[in-house]
């Protein structure tokens, strides 16, 4: 995709949320963290049904901590993966006692050496609670970015350089919320929604026509 066709792309996203933000619910960048860690294989309203009880009880590494893991997995049971993710906020919460006085570190390597965070956690929480310029990739983000032809690349690294490398840096901001939301609600895996698409006219996508005409 050309420069002229990204810069139009992003300013109609752009149009329709002027401000995006991520869906699932934080009041600070440990919560953030910690849902965003719980969000891996789990969609953002399980994970924000069970945050809104866990938060209530425990919303900084301490009282994390001090709650237990027993008690912790009693409150995110509902999400998959819950007994390794369990294991991995509380080994999380104590590293950012012993190194980070209890604060969440803005620093990409600090954030990937904690239990459980891999790049894309950094990158969101980097981007979502400190307003950094990072572009986040998940499936979502994958899928739309080959498929439309915003940046291709058959990993997930290589897709994150070609968008940090194609996106005008005015919509760097705000890319990672735009994309995702796009792949989850229009541009999705089995039965994309190409009538309904306001990028459609710019999308490279080869098959976009025919699903577009099937759905019309």
């Amino acid at each position: 995709m050309n420069p002229a066709k990204i810069h139009q792309l992003f300013t109609r996203l752009r149009a329709t949320q002027p401000t995006p933000t991520t869906e699932l619910f934080y009041r600070s960048p440990f919560e953030l963290l910690i849902a965003v860690m719980l969000s891996a294989q789990a969609t953002d309203k399980k994970v924000n049904e069970a945050t809104a009880r866990l938060f209530s009880l425990a919303n900084t590494p301490r009282t994390l901590l001090e709650l237990g893991e027993a008690e912790l997995k009693e409150h995110i049971k509902i999400i998959g993966l819950y007994n390794a993710k369990a294991a991995n906020i509380l080994k999380t919460c104590a590293l950012l006692l012993e190194r980070h006085g209890g604060e969440v570190p803005r620093d990409q390597a600090a954030l990937e050496a904690l239990p459980g965070v891999g790049r894309k956690t950094a990158n969101v929480i980097r981007n979502t609670a400190f307003g950094e310029p990072t572009i986040a990739v998940d499936t979502h983000i994958f899928r739309v970015a080959n498929r439309t032809g915003l940046a291709l690349g058959k990993s997930v690294r290589e897709v994150e350089d070609g968008l940090m490398a194609n996106t005008p840096t005015e919509f760097k901001m705000g890319a990672h919320h735009w994309l995702i939301l796009h792949g989850r609600y229009v541009c999705t895996a089995r039965k994309p929604r190409c009538a309904d698409c306001l990028i459609r006219d710019l999308c490279e996508y080869s098959a976009k026509n025919e699903v577009a005409d099937v759905r019309s």
